[in-house]
């Protein structure tokens, strides 16, 4: 499903790689963590995989497309594919959390009777049933990443990609959004998670690929946050 080979990445001719010699394989239904300090190289990584950059070396086949290749025409075909949460959330506070999740589907032109239908199922799935009418603006920081968790997966993505979801969350939320997205791969969908909360990494024992000064130093299965270290 994500194949890197050799990638090697700089954001500007002058400046060091923040990537250098990176190669892994994930499979269709992996959970993977992605670990190690800020400025490892976990966000310009994922920013690949949804192809908002491309590497300066090397290539990296997504759904087994080569995405330096790939034509800017088809890159939104690209990312319906993929859910996106963030650590920010991202979300319409103005709108409810229906509408936000909604709006989702109608931009890939979902059709009013097929949002009626998903949107409400989606909110069950994530808890948040209840507060479908809420304004996001009046939610808490956990119930608001929910929202962001359920507008990632409302289009049915093959890969979800998790950028510090936990990041601004007290350690009870942060064990609910990590429960959803266990969930989620259980149904089969790929996930990739960056995070630095060792606690979520020891405890649910999935794949952990460690990056640090841009390479890739620990690929292992059923990893640990201290093994990395």
């Amino acid at each position: 499903m994500v194949e890197a080979k050799g990638i090697y990445h700089r954001y500007d001719k002058k400046g060091k790689d923040v990537l250098i010699d990176i190669n892994f394989m994930i499979n269709r239904g992996e959970f993977v963590f992605f670990v190690g300090p800020s400025g490892a190289g976990k966000s310009t990584l994922f920013k690949m995989i949804i192809r908002e950059i491309i590497p300066r070396e090397g290539y990296l086949k997504v759904f087994g497309h080569d995405l330096s290749g790939m034509r800017q025409s088809r890159v939104p075909y690209l990312r319906r594919n993929i859910g996106m949460v963030f650590q920010d959330f991202r979300l319409l506070d103005e709108r409810t959390t229906a509408e936000n999740i909604a709006f989702a589907m109608r931009v890939t032109g979902a059709s009013q009777r097929e949002i009626r239908r998903r949107v409400p199922y989606v909110l069950e799935l994530v808890g948040l049933r209840e507060k479908a009418a809420a304004r996001v603006c009046d939610l808490s920081g956990g119930e608001q990443q929910r929202v962001g968790l359920a507008r990632a997966i409302i289009n049915r993505p093959a890969m979800i990609i998790a950028d510090e979801p936990t990041g601004n969350l007290d350690p009870d939320n942060s064990y609910e959004i990590m429960n959803i997205l266990r969930t989620i791969n259980i149904r089969g969908t790929t996930v990739l998670v960056a995070t630095h909360n060792s606690e979520i990494v020891d405890r649910l024992k999935k794949r952990v690929i460690h990056l640090n000064q841009g390479r890739l130093t620990v690929d292992e299965e059923k990893g640990a946050y201290a093994s990395v270290l």
